[in-house]
């Protein structure tokens, strides 16, 4: 599998490809309650001021001083990354591209610790390396020290990691991994992680316990969590398109429970990003053709 056939997991082509197994074959596995929470409500458009384009896998800085986002993944689209800056809770100040690490290729689903240790996917080198996942250090707008993060890839053609988000600590690294066919469609997804281990990460052996009740044999991707890892944001997809879903656990050793889908987040909605406070619920949305950011709220965070 090559670039072209990588660069086409941009999240609408992903979904139909999709479509096309969901036609030939059984449907992907769904909670078998099809259980709502109501936590978040009030869906609002969030404006990104100087800023025209498409609008995709938005993340909020842990500190909330930032949202990093990537233009439309398409084939025919150079998708990079891009920055703004917050005026309030539903409007920001687009500030550019993020210098030093957008090439030709595809780069997006950004996220960022802490400490500014910025990660992000790029299909630059899987064709020599079968590997996306990168990092690089954030500052005022520019990333340096690019390099691929170690660890966490199987380095096998036929298996990519599209998505990830380093938690807040910088300690533990959630990804997708999903193997896809000889045709470019994606058999599964799963979300797992791997931890720190100095500088480089390692797969957590009870990665695949913890997400059991996360994980379908369909396509569960995008994940995001709050700060304290307690609470875990996704996407899934449906016969009727992606949704986006929530599940808890008590400690951040614990297995997460038995997902709920979001009932106020409605249309072809995907990757989700929480703010610093845990009441705000930011995501993208197709609508009108064209990708845009959205917002819901709650009254109180969890935790």
């Amino acid at each position: 599998m090559g670039n072209k056939e990588i660069r086409s997991l941009s999240r609408l082509s992903l979904f139909l490809a999709f479509a096309l197994i969901v036609s030939c074959g059984p449907s992907p596995v769904q909670d078998a309650s099809a259980a709502t929470s109501n936590a978040f409500q009030n869906p609002e458009r969030v404006t990104i001021e100087g800023y025209n384009g498409d609008a995709m896998e938005p993340f909020l800085s842990r500190d909330g001083k930032y949202l990093f986002f990537n233009n439309l993944n398409e084939p025919s689209v150079n998708t990079n990354l891009h920055w703004a800056e917050p005026i309030d809770d539903l409007h920001f100040k687009y500030r550019g591209e993020l210098q030093g690490v957008n090439t030709a290729a595809l780069e997006g689903v950004p996220s960022m610790d802490r400490a500014g240790n910025f990660y992000f996917v790029s299909n630059r080198s899987y064709d020599q390396t079968a590997s996306t996942l990168y990092r690089g250090k954030f500052s005022d707008g520019t990333v340096t020290g690019v390099e691929l993060v170690p660890g966490v890839s199987l380095a096998k053609l036929g298996i990519v990691n599209f998505d990830a988000e380093v938690s807040a600590d910088g300690d533990t690294l959630y990804f997708v991994e999903s193997e896809f066919s000889f045709s470019g469609q994606p058999k599964n997804a799963s979300i797992l992680f791997a931890r720190r281990k100095g500088n480089n990460f390692v797969r957590d052996p009870a990665s695949a316990s913890i997400m059991q009740a996360v994980n379908t044999d369909g396509l569960n991707y995008a994940p995001a969590t709050s700060a304290s890892e307690c609470e875990l944001f996704f996407t899934r997809a449906g016969p009727q398109g992606p949704a986006i879903y929530t599940s808890v656990r008590a400690d951040k050793t614990k297995p997460f429970q038995t997902p709920l889908r979001l009932a106020a987040v409605t249309g072809f909605v995907e990757g989700p990003t929480l703010s610093p406070d845990g009441k705000s619920l930011y995501y993208h949305k197709k609508e009108n053709g064209h990708f845009v950011l959205y917002r819901v709220t709650r009254e109180q965070a969890m935790n």
